[in-house]
């Protein structure tokens, strides 16, 4: 137990949260950008200082030629150079833009020791056998030399050192102050990063935060729980749908209740008839005869009745209803179905007529299904309409579909409760007697197997003062009219 629990809080330990995962992967990303743009602007600084100063190196060379061209044509030759070197080295600071006093030993490229900052300024003068004759190298070998031209003749060369390289000192200066310019501004950048990367990972986490906040709600069965939408993003959407969720979990769990209310409401009732029907009969009160165990054969089928509807509404609700579908004429049906129950009909009094302008029209239905639904929707007028009215069942054809109305005479349902209809349990009248109004499961049932197979059934007025459940069928294309 001790080693099970160590390594769970090891793995709570090194766990990383989302927060910290954005935080690392904007602050990496960003290094590695502020990494390479270091790298590319110091080699871009560094190649192109390196061919400037290339191509000033070339201008220079390109002057002191002229330049000593025209002391050659003064003195017809090299001796008077080589003799004044102080001469020779004015000469290499006025060709790298300084004065006199610039190049004279006072400054840092005059000391002594070796190097193109002695004075020679890099530079060297050969003859016209290419002989160094001043300069720090002590042969031509491996430099590039420029021609020295007098008289349409090459009276010597000037010899350099091919791609310069950063030797001066206020070079070499400038591009160590550009890399740690360039260093300082990489590492601002890396701090701004730093410094933004973890707010926004907290604005990022946020609305994750109160996510994980109302789920867990939700999970202790608060199901008020909501999530404040405050941007129109992914996580919008997901706080959105999280609402959404937890609304329908809200409306579920409050049908859930009423459900057990109405159910226990629907069974107490019977039961309690029956138990006082069984005192009575214990006590005396009620003597023990036919017309006793009749009227208690009565409430047990009432009570199957309620128990048969609810176990048939569940199954609707599920899907576990086995539908057998095949083709199938819905009015030869719905034919047979009325000669079955005109006895009824007429025993309360009632009319009940079919008028079929649909014709000959098949359906892919399940026909013990459509059957129960005609059945259904028939009692439910003969529960309620009142003696001497009568029900009319049209059936027609349009649009692709089979149309069915099933419109009795009064009483009518208010306008109002018609869309309620189709719940569970709903009666207009919550008084009304339940042993000619039944459970007010069986419209809901209606609607579950008209939804099985497709279709649409609501509550409308009815044009002979009742009530009109309109059913729409979605009805095979080959259909002949009537």
């Amino acid at each position: 137990m001790s080693d099970n629990a160590g390594v769970e809080t090891a793995s709570r330990t090194v766990r990383l949260s989302i927060r910290h995962k954005l935080f690392l992967t904007l602050l990496t990303a960003t290094t590695m950008v502020v990494a390479v743009m270091y790298g590319f602007m110091h080699w871009s600084f560094q190649h192109g200082f390196v061919s400037f100063l290339e191509s000033r190196q070339q201008a220079r060379v390109e002057r002191v030629t002229g330049q000593l061209a025209e002391i050659y044509a003064d003195e017809g030759s090299w001796d008077g150079l080589r003799r004044d070197r102080m001469r020779w080295r004015l000469l290499m600071a006025e060709s790298r833009g300084g004065g006199p006093g610039m190049r004279m030993g006072m400054g840092p490229g005059f000391g002594p020791g070796p190097g193109p900052h002695n004075g020679e300024g890099g530079l060297a003068l050969l003859d016209a056998d290419k002989r160094v004759l001043i300069g720090r190298f002590a042969d031509a070998d491996g430099l590039d030399l420029a021609p020295i031209r007098v008289g349409g003749r090459t009276v010597g060369y000037v010899g350099h050192r091919p791609g310069r390289a950063l030797s001066d000192v206020v070079d070499i200066r400038f591009v160590e102050s550009q890399r740690h310019a360039f260093l300082l501004i990489a590492l601002l950048v890396g701090g701004l990063t730093v410094a933004l990367a973890w707010p926004l990972a907290n604005t990022l986490i946020r609305p994750l935060r109160r996510v994980t906040e109302a789920t867990r709600s939700l999970a202790a069965g608060h199901f008020q729980a909501r999530v404040p939408v405050r941007s129109n993003d992914e996580l919008g959407d997901l706080a959105r749908d999280f609402n959404d969720m937890a609304q329908t979990l809200e409306r579920t769990d409050a049908a859930r209740r009423q459900w057990m209310a109405d159910i226990s409401h629907e069974l107490r009732t019977p039961l309690s008839v029956l138990k006082a029907e069984l005192e009575a009969m214990q006590d005396g009160v009620r003597p023990l005869d036919l017309a006793g165990v009749g009227s208690l054969q009565s409430d047990v089928d009432r009570l199957s009745r309620l128990v048969e509807d609810l176990y048939q509404l569940s199954m609707t609700d599920l899907g576990a209803l086995s539908y057998h579908k095949r083709s199938v004429d819905p009015v030869a049906l719905l034919r047979d179905d009325v000669e079955s129950l005109a006895g009824e009909f007429e025993r309360r009094g009632l009319g009940l007529e079919l008028n079929d302008k649909a014709g000959e029209t098949t359906l892919h239905a399940d026909p013990d299904r459509l059957s129960q639904l005609f059945r259904n929707l028939m009692q439910n007028s003969l529960r309620y309409t009142d003696a001497g009215g009568r029900l009319e069942i049209v059936a027609g054809r349009g649009g692709g579909l089979l149309t069915l109305d099933f419109c009795d005479t009064a009483p009518a349902v208010p306008a109002e409760a018609l869309p309620q209809l189709f719940e569970r349990f709903y009666r207009v009248e919550a008084s009304r007697n339940r042993a000619l109004g039944g459970a007010g499961l069986g419209l809901a049932i209606c609607r579950n197997i008209v939804e099985a197979h497709g279709g649409r059934i609501e509550a409308r007025p009815s044009p002979l003062g009742g009530l009109c459940i309109h059913v729409d069928l979605p009805a095979n294309e080959k259909t002949v009219p009537a």
